[in-house]
């Protein structure tokens, strides 16, 4: 991998990192257009550059991970953030094996990069028609 290829990986990491797409995906994609081996230091950087995207969630959320202010609050967000996490945790340990060779195959990375744009269109459809609708509340509890 050249210092090219590492600045491009940089900035795609940093662009879709914050955006509703999957971040490692678009990696993926992009190191098989790119033509970079797939050797364990292209794998390592990627994780590297992912670990530097989370790590910059944590200092924009430093506030609402670190505040024990409130502990009423901060039991709830805790609770909800081990909540979400429990699924992936639990199909990742099971499924590791099937997940390592599916992220391996490009041609199902793509398409299912494709379909998960496809579902977000619909939800995003969805939600802007009960938008409109005062009989249907579009809102999410967050406390």
């Amino acid at each position: 991998m050249s210092l090219f290829h590492a600045i491009i990986l940089a900035i795609l990491e940093g662009i879709t990192e914050f955006l509703p797409i999957s971040s490692t995906g678009h990696e993926i994609l992009a190191t098989t257009i790119l033509g970079i081996n797939h050797d364990d230091f292209a794998k390592l950087y990627i994780i590297v550059i992912q670990f530097g995207a989370i790590l910059s969630v944590v200092v924009l959320y430093w506030k609402k991970f670190f505040s024990f202010g409130n502990f009423k609050n901060t039991f709830n967000f805790y609770l909800k953030l081990l909540v979400a996490f429990l699924p992936a945790l639990v199909f990742g340990v099971l499924l590791n094996d099937v997940i390592h060779q599916l992220l391996g195959d490009v041609e199902v990375v793509g398409f299912t990069l494709l379909l998960g744009g496809v579902f977000l269109l619909f939800v995003d459809r969805i939600f802007k028609e009960n938008e409109n609708n005062p009989e249907i509340p579009v809102t999410f509890p967050m406390a």
